[in-house]
C-alpha cells in the first residue's frame, strides 16, 4: 500500500526588496586601488624631482624610495626595475602626444593633409625628444624590444596609415620604419651633443626627407632644394658628424 506524501507548502511571501547582485569590486578593493593609485602617483612625483634637480642618471630604485619614504621593494613593486620606472615618467607625456596626432587639432591631428601631418608629426616628436632627451635615453629598451614596445607601434602604425595616402605604391612599412631612424632619442642626442646641430635644422631636415620619401614638393616657407645653403664643416673635435 502506497503512502501519500504530504502536500509542498507554498513559499513565504518575500518580507525585503530583492538585492541585485553587485557586479563591481568591493568597496575595501576599491580602497586599496585608490591607494595604489596614490602611491604611485607620490612614487613618480619624487622620481620627477630627482630627475629634475640631479639628471636622470641619478635616478635610481634607491633614490626614489628615499625620496618617498618608502621601502626599496614597494618601488620594485610598482615599476618593476629601472626602466620600467623611467618609462612610468614618460608615459604622460606620451599619451598626451598620442591624443594630438590621433584627435588633436591639425596639421598635427586629423583634418590636414596626410604630408603635412607628417610634417607636424616629425617636428613635434623632435622637440618632445629636445626637452626630454636624458629622460628618453635612459628609458631606452634593449634591441630585442625596442621596436616592439606598444608606444612605438603606435607611433609607427600612424606613420605607415599616413604613407599610404601619400605613396600607396610603395612600401609604407619599411618607409616608417626609416622615418623612425630619424626620430630616435640616440640620433638626435648624437646631432644636437655631439655635432651642435640646432633644433631648427633637425626640423628642416624632416621636412626635406618627408618630401624625398612621398615625392612631393618642400612647403613653400621652407628653403627650396636647389637653394639650401650648404651643410656647415663638421666639428674638428668630433670627427663624425
Amino acid at each position: 500500500m502506497s503512502v501519500s506524501l504530504p502536500p509542498i507548502p507554498d513559499p513565504p511571501e518575500p518580507t525585503k526588496t530583492p538585492q541585485l547582485l553587485k557586479l563591481g569590486p568591493p568597496v575595501e578593493e576599491q580602497c586599496l586601488r585608490a591607494d595604489a593609485a596614490r602611491n604611485r602617483a607620490r612614487l613618480l612625483e619624487a622620481a620627477g624631482r630627482l630627475v629634475a634637480e640631479h639628471g636622470a642618471a641619478a635616478l635610481t630604485m634607491e633614490a626614489v624610495a628615499a625620496a618617498a619614504s618608502v621601502g626599496k621593494g614597494t618601488v620594485f613593486r610598482r615599476f618593476g626595475d629601472r626602466v620600467g620606472l623611467l618609462t612610468a615618467l614618460l608615459d604622460h607625456s606620451e599619451r598626451k602626444f598620442q591624443a594630438a596626432f590621433l584627435g588633436g587639432p591639425p596639421p598635427l591631428g586629423p583634418g590636414a593633409p596626410p604630408v603635412e601631418r607628417l610634417h607636424a608629426f616629425g617636428c613635434a616628436s623632435l622637440r618632445r625628444s629636445v626637452d626630454q632627451l636624458d629622460l628618453q635615453l635612459a628609458a631606452e629598451l634593449g634591441p630585442d624590444r625596442r621596436y616592439t614596445a606598444p608606444s612605438l607601434r603606435l607611433l609607427h602604425g600612424h606613420l605607415v596609415l599616413l604613407l599610404r595616402q601619400v605613396v600607396p605604391g610603395a612600401d609604407c612599412d619599411l618607409l616608417a620604419q626609416t622615418l623612425m631612424g630619424y626620430l630616435e632619442p640616440a640620433v638626435v642626442h648624437h646631432l644636437i651633443r655631439h655635432c651642435g646641430m640646432p633644433l631648427e635644422r633637425l626640423e628642416a631636415g624632416w621636412v626635406d626627407l618627408v618630401a624625398r620619401v612621398t615625392r612631393t614638393e618642400c612647403p613653400a616657407t621652407a628653403t627650396p632644394r636647389a637653394e639650401q645653403p650648404a651643410p656647415p664643416e663638421p666639428s674638428h673635435a668630433d670627427p663624425a658628424c
